[in-house]
């Protein structure tokens, strides 16, 4: 009797225990920082971050990650993004962000870092004591000023062996993953359009044309060999590039507000729509993927390319809409980069 009377206490405190025991369910706690509060994407990151995501299935991948702290200094001289810092720090307070005087105050506090300069003159200056710091980031559009600073950036990134991306939140439109992931088969012909407002620190395209770029690169993928640059009948950037095999994609500048952002695709099993915006919580998380796993979502060679694209496009414009090879500015800005690292 006193053997069974044993036997039944020890299976009844298995059973009570067995839920207490190695649960996996609670994600890791995350602390995050912002650098730069000159951009709505850096309050409404903190929003999604501190208060929840729009989605819940959002808000499930979101859980554990917070906003912890944030360093408002971003351009130093462009005003339309100097002039909202006061605004989105008091934003950014009340979400119940604290504000440091410097990057390395923010590194203190932080886990993995959200570089949100609108200006990207200062992102290789800004970054370089996160990677010392050996913290993952996320850098916001555009990546640099500059295809020689993208290469830099990447390049200092690998060195410190610090995980890292750049994308445009249009990116992760659903009807553009959907493609990409195969949805019409292979992407014979693209065309997406945006708003090109244009910042003479950049490269036209850099600015915020980068958003139909993305889009464009999102479906098309790496291979794009030359770029011409024009103009459509009523005056709007047009850029066609010519990717391997003969395939081609354009980006054109919007006009109708209404449908700013769009495009379509097709394939070898027929169109699809692309190039929406479906909103900034998908490309946070992303981010928060990243920083978690070290497994950055958007290749090197694919945001390099983006960005050859756009130096390209620049280019041709100056020729007056010759045809210029991505290898050419690449070469060029890698040889920049060489005599001056």
């Amino acid at each position: 009797m006193q053997r069974r009377l044993f036997f039944l206490f020890a299976t009844a405190t298995t059973i009570v225990c067995l839920p207490t025991i190695g649960r996996t369910d609670e994600p890791k706690p995350l602390r995050v920082g912002i650098i730069g509060l000159d951009t709505s994407h850096a309050t409404s990151f903190t929003q999604a971050l501190n208060k929840g995501a729009k989605n819940p299935e959002d808000a499930a991948k979101l859980a554990g990650a917070k906003m912890v702290a944030a360093y408002p200094k971003g351009s130093p001289d462009i005003e339309t993004s100097t002039k909202r810092v006061p605004e989105y720090t008091e934003k950014v307070k009340g979400l119940g962000g604290e504000i440091v005087g410097s990057i390395e105050e923010l590194l203190g506090k932080t886990d993995a870092i959200l570089l949100e300069t609108n200006d990207g003159r200062p992102h290789l200056e800004q970054i370089r004591p996160v990677l010392k710091a050996k913290q993952p980031v996320f850098i916001d559009k555009p990546m640099a000023a500059s295809l020689a600073d993208v290469l830099r950036i990447f390049d200092e990134a690998k060195k410190a062996g610090v995980p890292i991306f750049s994308s445009s939140s249009l990116r992760f439109g659903k009807g553009t993953l959907a493609v990409r992931g195969g949805s019409i088969g292979k992407v014979l012909e693209a065309e997406t359009v945006s708003p090109v407002s244009l910042e003479p620190t950049h490269p036209d395209l850099f600015w915020y044309g980068i958003h139909g770029v993305e889009s464009l690169f999102t479906v098309m993928g790496t291979g794009c060999v030359s770029v011409k640059r024009g103009t459509t009948a009523d005056g709007r950037i047009e850029v066609i590039g010519t990717w391997e095999g003969g395939r081609k994609g354009t980006f054109r500048q919007s006009t109708d507000k209404s449908k700013a952002y769009g495009g379509t695709a097709k394939g070898e099993k027929g169109e699809a729509a692309i190039g929406t915006y479906d909103g900034y919580d998908p490309l946070l998380v992303a981010a928060i993927e990243m920083f978690r796993t070290g497994k950055p979502p958007v290749s090197m060679e694919e945001t390099v390319e983006i960005y050859a694209f756009m130096e390209a496009a620049d280019e041709s414009k100056r020729r007056g809409g010759a045809e210029v090879t991505l290898k050419e500015v690449l070469d060029k800005a890698k040889a920049e980069v060489a005599a001056k690292p």
